[in-house]
């Protein structure tokens, strides 16, 4: 077998040596690499896939890292990681302790701005090509955002900003029409009839290659441009780029690397913004990531001759469960309706909008316009259920603030991928949700211990009307405990005694219910035999509840999946403090003041000390069972 022409590419110069067949070939290998590693470790391939060609033009043409390209959202990025000095540790994306899956700038000089949630980075390349100019210095600046990053309300923000200041910069708009799932929304619509209009380009060329024959003056120039402008207004989609401010080319096909080469020497010498637009193929060369684009954007290992998913059998997802129990409720409620932002399926809401499809809506990547749809229809006497991730959620907090809770308007927001999610890392985990829902006035704040709960929550949450609700629960298969089929509420501000024992509390919140339930059943068989306490909101706490644990226990260990900071337990401090009762002996487990690095979530909860092992250990040593160690801190000794 040949060698591969990617085992010879240490940096993006090494491109520079190569033939336009060579890159073509080159292409074919990153893609076969691409699909061999994600096949055996998860992870973002449809994008990346659809990407190869883009990516190796950009760096054939361009001169990085001296010339920053900036990358969006990063699931298209798979391939710039394998020629800018990663191949050899290509093998180890989103694993314990190797390359992230996403660009991260302390991992490459490459990777000139960390990415991971989407239409970040054109705001990013405009500060950038700000700070140059002040510098004094010069480089190309490249922003590769995809189309779904286009649905998001800052790249349009950034865009008014890039034609207002007309710096230097180069805009690569890969359009796949998908973002996770399918597009939506008119820009979407507007995006597609820009591919489809092949009338405006060849129009155009005619056009120059006829106004070049016709004697040069001012009338000439006056006529051209007023031509050229009329032309534009009425076959060129593009026209709103250029009224914008930004140079329009294309649409270029994206899989033609002589095209793009030609197309970005071309934009490179010319000043001012500019926008090449590039249509690709989401999961190109994967015929079963072609058709089923959706399903192959990212997920975990799966067969590279076949396509099948490797599953294990087990209780379902807590997303499941959740999609079950809102159709549910949709379906003997008319005014509920689920909300989304371009996470249809990740969310469980896509089953609902199969069922209810006039009462589901998609936004987009844009969670501020979500969570104003849902006011909208709050004020209106619907039950809006708003499905967002956890830390997709930070992105709309204003609207929470300002919008949701000063107008007490009776809504849900369901938050799926609470705490950990393992191999995605920092930029996904919601760690921190507890902490800014706290904050705000009139929300309801729950998390179910098991799925049954979560059931009960939901219904709760959808008949609540003096208010917001937040229901957060995580990521994974859920705890396999039965499901009934009735649902009832849950009386609000009320927690659970599972257990009822001596001297010792445990107090769980959400996830961390199960490990207090397994920490005491490890107890028990050495004699001790603690409360345990299923707190199932954090706001409003339980107070007597809470404060009878205090007084009463020698020992409160309270824990959760979420930063310590603001958290559940800082609820917990807080409530002992406003009433001036001692809280020396509560121990709080939690995440510390730092971002968790993408590893299994397993591995994670293990190394930050969030297991029922632990909590046993906590205990032990407090009664004297066990040597004293460093596992009774808040957070875990290995940091």
């Amino acid at each position: 077998m040949p060698p591969r022409i990617l085992d010879s590419i240490d940096s993006p110069s090494d491109l520079k040596a190569l033939s336009i067949e060579q890159l073509e070939q080159l292409a074919a290998e990153i893609r076969q690499e691409i699909v061999s590693v994600v096949s055996k470790t998860g992870g973002h391939l449809g994008a990346s896939l659809g990407a190869v060609e883009l990516t190796l033009a950009a760096h054939y043409v361009f001169d990085a890292p001296r010339d920053q390209i900036v990358w969006d959202v990063g699931h298209q990025a798979y391939g710039h990681k394998l020629v800018t000095g990663r191949r050899d540790r290509f093998h180890t994306i989103r694993q314990e302790g190797g390359l992230s899956g996403f660009p991260v700038r302390s991992e490459s000089p490459y990777d000139t701005f960390g990415v991971a949630h989407a239409s970040t980075a054109l705001g990013a390349a405009l500060g950038m090509a700000v700070a140059r100019d002040l510098r004094g210095e010069d480089y190309r600046i490249v922003a590769v955002v995809g189309d779904g990053g286009m649905t998001g309300g800052v790249a349009y923000e950034a865009i008014n900003n890039i034609g207002h200041l007309g710096k230097d910069i180069i805009v690569i708009l890969n359009d796949n029409e998908m973002s996770i799932s399918k597009n939506v929304g008119a820009l979407s619509k507007y995006l597609t009839r820009v591919t489809t209009s092949r009338v405006y380009t060849k129009f155009e060329a005619e056009l120059w290659e006829l106004l070049g024959k016709v004697p040069r003056g001012d009338k000439a120039q006056t006529l051209a441009s007023r031509v050229k402008e009329g032309v534009k207004n009425i076959v060129a989609p593009g026209m709103l780029f250029e009224e914008l401010g930004l140079r329009y080319f294309g649409p270029f096909d994206g899989h033609d690397i002589r095209v793009l080469v030609e197309a970005l020497q071309h934009v490179s010498e010319l000043r001012g913004p500019v926008l090449l637009h590039a249509a690709t193929t989401k999961g190109k060369g994967l015929a079963y990531a072609e058709e089923k684009q959706e399903t192959y954007h990212g997920l975990g290992s799966f067969d590279k001759v076949t396509g099948k998913v490797k599953s294990k059998p087990g209780p379902p997802a807590w997303t499941k469960v959740f999609a079950d129990s809102l159709v549910q409720l949709g379906e003997r409620d008319p005014r509920v309706v689920a909300i989304t932002a371009a996470m249809p399926a990740g969310t469980g809401t896509k089953l609902f909008g199969e069922k209810f499809p006039d009462r589901f809506f998609d936004v987009g990547i844009a969670e501020q316009a979500a969570v104003l749809l849902a006011c909208g229809l709050a004020t209106h006497g619907m039950k809006p259920v708003t499905a967002i991730y956890s830390t997709f959620l930070q992105r709309a907090f204003d609207q929470l603030v300002h919008d949701v809770a000063l107008q007490k308007l009776a809504m849900v927001f369901a938050l799926d991928r609470a705490g950990l999610v393992g191999d995605d890392g920092p930029t996904h985990n919601g760690v921190f949700d507890i902490a800014y829902f706290r904050t705000i006035p009139h929300v309801v704040l729950m998390a179910p211990a098991d799925e049954e709960e979560l059931r009960h929550m939901l219904y709760t949450a959808i008949r609540h009307d003096s208010g917001p609700v937040a229901l957060r629960f995580p990521r994974g298969s859920a705890l396999g405990v039965p499901l009934t089929e009735s649902f009832k509420e849950v009386p609000i501000g009320k927690a659970n005694v599972l257990r009822a024992g001596e001297d010792v509390a445990l107090v769980g919140y959400g996830t961390s219910v199960d490990w207090c339930v397994q920490a005491a059943s490890l107890l028990e068989k050495d004699g001790v035999y603690p409360t345990v306490v299923n707190a199932r909101f954090a706001k409003p706490l339980d107070e007597p509840l809470l404060l009878r644990l205090v007084e009463q226990h020698g020992l409160v260990v309270v824990a959760e999946e979420h930063q310590l900071i603001g958290g559940f337990g800082s609820a917990v401090l807080e409530l002992c403090a406003q009433h001036q009762t001692s809280a020396s002996h509560v121990r709080r487990l939690g995440i510390p003041d730092r971002f968790i690095q993408h590893a299994s979530r397993s591995r994670q909860l293990e190394e930050l000390g969030l297991t029922p092992t632990n909590i046993v250990r906590m205990v032990k040593e407090h009664l004297g069972l066990a040597k004293p160690s460093a596992a009774n801190r808040e957070v875990s000794p290995r940091h």
